[in-house]
């Protein structure tokens, strides 16, 4: 079977979080929302922590937690707290609560840095099955609303006046944030997420012309980044999920020198 090749589930998977992680990423970017990815994806260590406690699966660990703390800065935010300020403080709490707790449960220390930092090159056929699930439905939910997404974007005024609630709108974000937070988890892990879901659409911003083209540039800069970060880490023996991330980083520098040049020389 083809899939009986760990660089083979490797790339399937790699490709999963890159296409469901480019169009959300464009609306974190959008909507400057870098830090509230980052607090979600600290939280991930924390349900990581209690998934192994609960004996059930970390990807459902890391759902619900990311889910709830998605849900908390959203609720609190919208009650007058100051966002850096609440994000801060229920970030690096979440991550140190994580690292806590996983430090009393006995033979799983070695395996945090594989969470921490990702572990794609051990992904399984059911990891494959549950990264394309998440994935599809991710973009499925972003495709729906995607108009209604794109105007509460723009202005919440402009939302309410086409009747759209715009609280609605960022729930559906927010549980699209931690859909991609619990399937990424073994692609490139906690620490690097934010930086997956948000390089290649900012690497995509110089060469679009429309939202559409930004997220469909996007998931190619995602997935040209997970091929080249996969063959650097096969080739040299690097960290895959660092390697994907640097991969993706040469890319954003590239398409904004680039863009740089043609203004300079217009």
């Amino acid at each position: 079977m083809i899939l009986d090749d760990f660089l083979t589930r490797a790339v399937v998977a790699g490709l999963g979080v890159a296409f469901a992680a480019a169009p959300l990423g464009c609306f974190v970017v959008w909507r400057r929302m870098a830090y509230f990815g980052e607090a979600t994806a600290h939280a991930a260590v924390l349900g990581i922590a209690l998934a192994l406690a609960l004996e059930v699966s970390v990807v459902a660990g890391v759902l619900g937690v990311s889910l709830a703390m998605a849900v908390a800065v959203s609720s609190m935010g919208e009650r007058g707290y100051g966002m850096d300020t609440l994000l801060g403080v229920l970030a690096h709490s979440a991550l140190a609560l994580g690292l806590v707790a996983v430090s009393f449960q006995s033979g799983v220390r070695l395996d945090l840095m594989a969470y921490l930092f990702g572990d794609i090159l051990a992904v399984s056929r059911m990891d494959i099955a549950v990264i394309w699930g998440g994935a599809a439905l991710v973009i499925a939910l972003i495709l729906w609303r995607w108009s209604a997404l794109l105007t509460t974007t723009l202005s919440r005024d402009l939302a309410h006046a086409s009747g759209i609630n715009p609280g609605r709108e960022k729930l559906i974000l927010t549980l699209c944030l931690a859909l991609v937070v619990a399937v990424a988890i073994k692609v490139v892990g906690a620490l690097l997420i934010t930086a997956l879901l948000i390089i290649p659409p900012a690497a995509a911003r110089p060469l679009a012309r429309s939202p559409e083209a930004m997220a469909l540039i996007a998931a190619f800069v995602g997935s040209v980044a997970v091929l080249a970060g996969l063959w650097i880490s096969y080739l040299y023996d690097t960290p895959a999920g660092p390697s994907i991330v640097s991969a993706a980083a040469l890319v954003f520098a590239a398409t904004h020198i680039g863009a740089f040049a043609a203004r300079r020389s217009s």
